[in-house]
């Protein structure tokens, strides 16, 4: 039976949203669902509402790759406000404690190797972490204790821009899970003073950036998904750096069926498994035998 002519359009892909200030995350998502008529959609990592930047939106059969871009190197450009402590670790939160200690150029420079690499570092209290099966902001907004653990995250490179008499701007480069806010906060401490995120631009997120992102007015102004299309990137995009395998049409619908397929080579922790320019599943060569991990419908 044919879909009816007015049927949304089905759509497997990521679309790059450049985030503004004052927007949720979740805002976007929804935004986005509803333009692609009911679909699943998710995220690779969401941002603060004060944050800007780079949001990438997994849409359909997309979604299956989203953990290839959690898990993928970001990069960040935020401004650190100096002589102040908050209890959210960025400019929405209360003045919890004040210092009038501001870091020279080479006093912040010379700090930096305690913040390159892995490294310890304490979540904020204002975090979306579960503590006791609770948002550890949801506690913290009732005024009840929030108790967090230390946690090892990696930082690949950490730059500074410009300082003044109140504020730096840094570029930082980083892994899965670091908190830009707690990575101020520690810097300044470091330092000597007290200090807060002003603001917070996301820049990259794996091999996304913001050339490939659009705006949000141009999102507000897309009204049905045929539009939304034009703007969709490839479902294996952030897929670049995974093997490709190259499978007859034969193979690859066994593949999708569930079914092992014999091949020659060393075992390979995951490929790419395509016919022609279509990708059939993520997959594992494991003893001359390739096993599907992920099967994608497209």
């Amino acid at each position: 039976m044919n879909e009816p002519a007015n049927a949304p359009e089905r759509l497997n892909g990521w679309l790059i949203v450049d985030k503004p200030a004052g927007r949720s995350s979740a805002h976007i998502v929804g935004r986005i669902k509803r333009l692609a008529g009911g679909q699943k959609v998710g995220h690779g990592g969401t941002l603060d509402p004060l944050a800007t930047g780079v949001l990438p939106i997994a849409i359909g059969e997309a979604t299956k790759t989203v953990a290839y871009v959690m898990h993928g190197t970001k990069a960040y450009r935020f401004t650190l406000k100096w002589g102040e402590a908050r209890d959210t670790d960025d400019s929405e939160g209360k003045i919890t404690e004040t210092s009038d200690v501001r870091p020279s150029h080479s006093d912040i420079e010379a700090a930096f190797p305690e913040f390159v690499g892995e490294i310890s570092q304490l979540p904020p209290k204002y975090s979306a972490l579960k503590v006791a099966g609770q948002r550890a902001y949801a506690l913290a907004r009732a005024d009840k204790p929030v108790t967090l653990q230390p946690r090892l995250v990696r930082i690949d490179s950490l730059s500074l821009l410009e300082n003044d008499q109140d504020t730096a701007t840094f570029d930082v480069i980083c892994g899965k899970g670091t908190y830009i806010r707690a990575l101020a906060r520690d810097l300044a401490l470091n330092l000597g003073t007290f200090g807060h995120v002003s603001a917070l631009r996301r820049t990259a997120v794996g091999p996304f950036g913001e050339k490939a992102a659009i705006s949000l007015d141009i999102l507000e102004s897309l009204v049905h998904s045929a539009r939304l299309a034009a703007h969709v990137l490839p479902v294996e995009a952030p897929l670049a750096d995974i093997p490709a395998l190259e499978l007859t049409e034969s193979d690859a619908h066994r593949l999708r069926c569930g079914q092992v397929i014999a091949v020659k080579g060393a075992d390979v922790e995951t490929v790419r498994a395509v016919s022609g320019e279509r990708l059939v599943a993520l997959a594992r060569i494991e003893m001359g035998h390739l096993k599907a991990l992920r099967v994608f419908n497209l």
